[in-house]
């Protein structure tokens, strides 16, 4: 019997198929330090971002044969090297794309429009003074959303923004076009109304809202140069990677009252945010849950099983 260790969970969806399948899933979380000691009881392991598969680990698996990431990224997993053993690496990018585009569009309704400080202040405050406080929110039709990277979430992102009355522009290096899916109600709205750039610098000096939909890197692709190639009434969202951002040079123009505010989805050294972020007034935060639905994360269970049942087959 093939043996799936489930070791950040899986729906109950998902489940389910794998075991009509014939499959044992394990959804008992092992502690990373103790991963090694266990995981040659496992044919298949499933991860979401918690559980790192790193050499080391991948250097003690002779049994393993799939690793399976509950979401998109795969920085979590050392994949190269994965291959390189005979073990194969999979994701589900498509099943979490619209509820993490959703997640964005939330914070920065929130932010355009202050949503997270009246929340906390008119409780006990002054109605009228609040009133006047939030009375200069930005207007999201006829503004300009900016996307850079363009996988599913980011084309999930702009068929919304357009839906919206929202120009769209786009940076990605190894993206050209791509079909943007229209919903019945876009009416009047080509899919072909996004304007496409090589250069990042564009799409920071023309958005009105930048969304950022990127995987990690060396170091973060939004510094202290380029917030400053940014509006000074922009919004900028990253429901993408902590440190995809340079948070100490974010709050540095978030002092300085550059940026009408930023969402954030993510953060460096999560699980514990800088509190500065988390306290600072003109910053919407969430904690981590882009794909955090239950529609997402019922697709991201049933595409789980058929990537599996697909591998190994029926049992």
């Amino acid at each position: 019997m093939i043996r799936i260790l489930a070791n950040d969970g899986i729906h109950p969806d998902g489940q389910l198929l794998l075991e009509e399948a014939g499959y044992e899933v394990i959804t008992d979380k092992v502690p990373q330090d103790e991963l090694a000691s266990v995981i040659n009881d496992y044919d298949a392991i499933i991860v979401r971002s918690a559980t790192k598969i790193r050499q080391p680990l991948i250097d003690q698996c002779s049994r393993l044969k799939v690793i399976c990431r509950a979401g998109v990224g795969l920085d979590n997993i050392d994949v190269a090297y994965a291959k390189e053993q005979g073990i194969a690496v999979f994701n589900t990018p498509a099943a979490s794309s619209q509820s993490v585009a959703e997640l964005v569009i939330g914070h920065i309704l929130t932010i355009s429009r202050s949503l997270h400080v009246s929340n906390r202040e008119m409780l006990g405050g002054d109605f009228k003074k609040l009133k006047k406080q939030f009375s200069k929110g930005k207007q999201l039709a006829g503004s300009t959303m900016g996307i850079i990277g363009f996988g599913r979430i980011g084309v999930a992102l702009a068929s919304t923004a357009l839906g919206m009355g929202m120009k769209v522009i786009v940076s990605d290096p190894f993206v050209e076009r791509r079909e943007i899916p229209l919903f019945p109600n876009h009416f009047g709205v080509k899919s072909n109304a996004v304007i496409y750039t090589d250069k990042m610098e564009d799409v920071l000096r023309q958005a009105d809202v930048l969304s950022l939909h990127v995987p990690s890197f060396d170091k973060p692709l939004i510094g202290a140069d380029e917030l400053a190639l940014m509006k000074d009434d922009a919004i900028l969202v990253n429901a993408a990677r902590g440190g995809v951002i340079d948070e100490e040079a974010l709050l540095a123009v978030l002092d300085s009252g550059k940026l009408m505010g930023a969402g954030l989805d993510v953060f460096v050294g999560e699980p514990t945010p800088d509190e500065r972020l988390l306290n600072h007034p003109k910053v919407s935060v969430s904690p981590h849950i882009g794909a955090s639905t239950t529609a997402a994360q019922s697709m991201i269970g049933g595409e789980l099983a058929d990537i599996l049942i697909t591998f190994f087959g029926e049992q």
